[in-house]
């Protein structure tokens, strides 16, 4: 269902903002879910996840052409919104094959010649549409507060300030002489050691986190990475944060961290349901001035008898978005203040079914949207107290 320009334009007046927010629909996009392709909330400009596909649905025939197609998808939102592409701050790649990292990485620096994003890259299992790359980026408003920090040879930068945030690219696993660790505990200790760098670079802390990412592949067992992330955060004031397996990360790693961060400690609060427990290494929501970064939540039920039970796709998605609405009504907040959301599903199969269900939680117009398949499915097996596993998962972004 869509709406015409100008009653989306009345349906936004009607919102209680207090940063201005505007959609943002090129023309000639088609959107294949309930998402904007762009959504501007003040000074940032949030782009949902572009795929390679042309006007015409087809893909380039190689890794810098889909490339190169992807980010003038990107380029003609953020064009629509009256910036340029000088202006991007952060971006997020995700390759279908990451044999095509260093194509990518060609044409990246064609498209940003100087003072290029912070960015993280990682390898997923699948993408909408089947595109074997997708690009979501953030832009922001006043070029003249932008800074890249520790700018160097690399096609991005290790981070990036603006007025009031940082952005830090992805930090992977390896020592500065380049070698991977053999064990687990130091690929998250070097990669911890580097974030500690250029945070440091910023003038900043890692108590100025306010989200991040964490993706590791299966060689790096999840509870050595939570032992340690914790070491470096207040106990029940951690980043919020999503953390995710995914197939493959670049140079070969196992661990790569990204994230956001506020300038001004007093800008940075964190929020807590009643009904969740303080947590060593997530907090559910933290807020960096107006806006609200919440952690990737699913379909958990806290508390006694806690778990996932329900065994399909739809009724996952509902428990989910019960589960952000618990953080976002800590701010006095609700789903028509979300500019961005992540979606990670466990089959893409289940695309129209996922977006049935999401479509239903928010007003237009519908906030910009990043959707992948990070792994191959896995066997839906249930427990002996009816547990289910998980089907999906979903972070974001709200405006106040």
């Amino acid at each position: 269902m869509t709406f015409s320009r100008p009653l989306a334009a009345l349906l936004l007046a009607a919102l209680p903002f207090l940063a201005e927010v505007r959609q943002i629909f090129p023309p000639g996009a088609k959107p294949v879910g309930p998402y904007s392709p762009g959504i501007l909330a003040g000074d940032y400009l949030y782009v949902s996840g572009q795929g390679a596909r042309d006007a015409e649905g087809k893909f380039a025939p190689t890794a810098e052409g889909v490339t190169r197609q992807t980010m003038k998808n990107v380029q003609d939102i953020v064009e629509a919104a009256g910036f340029k592409m000088d202006q991007v701050v952060y971006a997020q790649v995700y390759l279908k094959d990451m044999a095509g990292f260093e194509a990518m990485n060609k044409v990246w620096k064609e498209t940003f010649p100087a003072k290029p994003p912070a960015r993280a890259t990682l390898g997923v299992a699948r993408m909408p549409t089947e595109t074997p790359v997708e690009i979501t980026v953030v832009a922001y408003k006043d070029k003249g507060q932008m800074r890249d920090v520790l700018p160097g040879p690399a096609p991005y930068s290790p981070g990036m300030l603006t007025g009031d945030r940082f952005y830090l690219a992805g930090v992977v696993g390896r020592r500065p002489d380049g070698v991977i660790p053999s064990s687990p505990e130091e690929q998250v200790e070097a990669a911890f050691a580097r974030a500690g760098e250029v945070l440091k670079a910023a003038g900043l802390g890692f108590e100025h986190l306010v989200f991040t990412n964490v993706y590791i592949t299966a060689a790096l067992p999840r509870g050595v990475m939570d032992k340690i992330y914790a070491r470096h955060f207040k106990f029940g004031d951690t980043p919020a944060r999503a953390t995710i397996q995914v197939p493959s990360l670049p140079g070969n790693t196992n661990i790569e961290i990204t994230g956001v961060a506020v300038r001004n400690l007093r800008d940075r609060k964190s929020y807590k349901p009643r009904n969740m427990a303080p947590s060593p290494t997530a907090s559910p929501c933290v807020a960096a001035g107006d806006t609200l970064y919440c952690s990737a939540k699913s379909a958990f039920i806290p508390g006694p008898n806690s778990g996932i039970f329900a065994p399909d796709v739809e009724g996952q998605v509902r428990q989910t978005m019960r589960n952000l609405l618990d953080g976002l009504e800590e701010m006095d907040l609700g789903f028509k203040n979300v500019v961005a959301t992540n979606v990670y599903v466990d089959q893409l199969d289940e695309f129209a079914r996922m977006n049935r269900i999401y479509a239903l939680f928010f007003p237009q117009p519908y906030p910009t949207r990043t959707t992948v398949q990070p792994l191959p499915p896995v066997e839906r097996k249930t427990g002996e107290l009816g547990q289910q596993v998980k089907l999906e998962e979903i972070s974001l972004i709200a405006v106040k």
